[in-house]
This record gives structure tokens, C-alpha cells and sequence, in this order.
């Protein structure tokens, strides 16, 4: 996802607002008299508040299309002369999407759009319909960006094909079988920009998700000694070492059980929506040489019927000294999310150390009086 230059508003739907129309608007009757600003005001305006950020987003690309006169080329020369004019680069996502809205039909020049337009806000959405119409054609095209002298589109190579990209069409083909952006990935993993490797990690973590064992194949024939492949490989195994994935735990010096005691607390044991605890760790090692731990944490939350859900926290990774004894402390604030509700009751964590479960602890959760049944 692209960072905004802007602060963030009270929503982020409010990126786009009745003053970023207003200003889109003008800027495009400077460009070409013929736009249609009061057809572009009363699409995008009417109905705003109800709309959500992306729809919004999306309403942007269609009011567009509506206001401008013309063919789908001679649209896209305009939205060309607006995008320098463009200074937030998730507005600019806009001129993507009315790309990937109306240039289905010229799958060549959608692209060539694309990859001009995604500097001035991410196209990693919008070229995804086109790779699922045509795999094929579309990510060979990919593959030519991993060598663009603009990081923005070797990020889009990796980005935009992504299996599993967070807000982004599924690209079920690729959830079924990776190998296809195996090259781009190979291309772009020695990358320098971080933008770019960054993005080939959150690749690969995706890929790990349905094939584990794909990605180690690959990683396990990377050299991990330089630190910028290392890098990239610990990120896309994040998600394996949290789940305790013996291989990949090997692959980064962690595949030992540890040889140590545990002592695990959580203070207080009962607390209140949105209070801390603090999570009290001592290991002391039974171990005559030193030892490299992984150490998480995984909190069974309390869901609505009673059941529970598991959800591992990565806390730190440390080297424990021959017959050393090691602290840690932690606090975590229980608030509820868009993504996670907490509900009152006991909630169970354990500690984890190269992905053994180690010793456990509890604590109580209340909710407050807004929040109870």
C-alpha cells in the first residue's frame, strides 16, 4: 500500500472529499476545457458521505470517464497531463483504477498506462484483473518492469502479482501454483531499493500461506549470509516461524529445542477492556554453549461463543548464553480492532522459544459496562 504525504484525516475515506473533487475538477478543465466539470462534480459529490474510501476511490474513476469526452486514448493522454498535478499518492490510485476499469479491452496500452502511472499512486490493484483474464501475456510483461530504472514499477512487478495482495482481487491461479512470478521474484531479490525487496518478501509470505515448502526451496538455495537476502528471507518466513515450521526454523539457526526453564507471568490476571498487561519472561539456560531463541507469544482469545482462536506475536529474537539467565518484559494494551473484538472471559497465552510452546500463563478480561451483554 502506498504512504500518503498528507497526515491521516479523521477517516481515511477522506482522502477523498468534497474538496479533492473540487480541485481534480479544476485541474482538469485546465487541461482540456471540453471536461465536463459539473457531470464530474454531481457524480462524485451525490451520495459522498455514504460511500466508503474505496468506493470513493473508485466513484473518482467513474465520474472521470463520464466527464471526459472521447475515446479511451484520448482519455488517457488527459489523466497523463494530470498526473504530475497529483501530490497524494492513494488519490492517485485513481488513475489506475479507471484504467483497470475501462482499458480491458487494449490489454498492450492498459499496461504500458500502468506502468506510467504507478509512481504517482501504486497500480498494484489495478493490474490484477488483467492478470487474471491473461496470465500469461500480463506477467511477461511483469518481467520486463524488474529492469524499469523506476523503483515504483519493479515494486509493481512484485507487488501487483502478489497471490494473496491485502485489499486486492485473489489471483486464484497463483494461490494454486506460484512458479509463474518465480522470475520476477528471483529478479528483483537482490534489488536496492528496500521498497522493492520489501515487497518481494511480503511476496513470498503470501506464497507460504499455500506452498511452504515452494518458498523454502527457493530461499534454501539463496546465500544468507548477505544481509539484504537475509532480510528478505526471515520476512517471508515470518508467518512459518510463528506457526513453529521446523524448516524454516532450521534455515535461520533456530532449528535446536532450546535447553532451558521458563518462568511466565502476566500481571494483573484480571483486567479491563483497553487496560494493559504486562508479561514477565525469565529463561535461564540448562545448556553448556549459547543458544539463539525465537521467542513469541501466542494469546487464545475469547471468541463469542466461548470457543477460542490462537494468535501468535512475535516478541524477540536473542542469543541466551551458556548457563545464563535472560529477562524480559512486555505490555500489551487489550483494545478492540476493526479486525479483532474481545470478548470477556479467560484467555490463555504461552510463550514460545524456537517454536515449542514453553510454559504458560492467564489472565481474566472484563469488559466495560458500554460493551456488556
Amino acid at each position: 500500500m502506498p504512504k500518503s504525504e498528507e497526515p491521516l484525516p479523521r477517516q481515511l475515506k477522506d482522502w477523498f472529499d468534497e474538496k479533492r473533487y473540487r480541485q481534480l475538477a479544476d485541474a482538469l478543465v485546465q487541461i482540456t476545457p471540453r471536461f465536463q466539470k459539473q457531470t464530474f462534480l454531481e457524480l462524485t459529490l451525490k451520495g459522498l458521505e455514504s460511500r466508503s474510501l474505496m468506493q470513493r476511490l473508485h466513484q473518482c474513476a467513474v465520474a472521470t470517464d463520464a466527464s471526459l469526452p472521447g475515446t479511451y486514448l484520448q482519455k488517457l493522454q488527459v489523466l497523463q497531463a494530470l498526473a504530475p498535478q497529483i501530490d497524494h499518492s492513494f488519490v492517485g490510485i485513481f488513475l489506475c483504477d479507471f484504467v483497470a476499469t475501462y482499458g480491458q479491452h487494449d490489454v498492450n496500452t492498459s499496461l504500458e498506462a500502468l506502468r506510467r502511472f504507478t509512481r504517482y499512486g501504486s497500480a498494484e490493484f489495478a493490474v490484477r484483473p488483467f492478470i487474471a483474464a491473461d496470465p500469461v501475456r500480463t506477467i511477461k510483461r511483469l518481467l520486463t518492469w524488474t529492469a524499469d530504472p523506476d523503483e515504483h514499477v519493479r515494486r509493481l512487478a512484485s507487488e501487483g502479482s502478489r497471490p494473496r495482495l491485502p485489499w486486492g482481487l485473489k489471483l486464484k491461479a497463483l494461490v494454486n501454483d506460484p512458479t509463474p512470478c518465480g522470475p520476477i521474484l528471483e529478479a528483483l531479490k537482490a534489488d536496492p531499493s528496500l521498497y522493492v525487496r520489501r515487497s518481494v518478501a511480503n511476496h513470498l509470505n503470501d506464497i507460504t500461506k499455500d506452498h511452504p515448502n515452494w518458498v523454502l526451496n527457493q530461499l534454501e538455495q539463496w546465500d544468507l549470509r548477505q544481509e539484504p537476502l537475509r532480510w528478505i528471507a526471515r520476512h517471508a518466513c515470518r508467518t512459518l516461524i510463528k506457526r513453529g515450521d521446523p524448516r524454516a526454523l532450521r534455515l535461520f539457526g533456530y532449528g535446536e529445542q532450546a535447553n532451558l526453564e521458563a518462568e511466565f507471568s502476566i500481571h494483573p490476571s484480571r483486567v479491563m477492556l483497553g487496560q494493559p498487561i504486562q508479561l514477565e519472561v525469565q529463561l535461564t539456560s540448562t545448556h553448556q554453549e549459547a543458544q539463539p531463541l525465537v521467542i513469541d507469544y501466542v494469546v487464545h482469545y475469547v471468541k463469542t461463543r466461548g470457543q477460542t482462536f490462537a494468535k501468535v506475536f512475535k516478541w524477540t529474537e536473542v542469543e541466551l548464553p551458556a548457563s545464563a539467565t535472560l529477562t524480559l518484559s512486555k505490555k500489551q494494551t487489550l483494545r478492540d480492532f476493526t479486525t479483532r473484538k474481545h470478548h470477556a472471559g479467560h484467555h490463555l497465552v504461552e510463550l514460545q522459544v524456537n517454536g515449542v510452546r514453553v510454559a504458560q500463563s492467564s489472565f481474566a478480561l472484563e469488559l466495560d459496562m458500554k460493551r456488556q451483554p
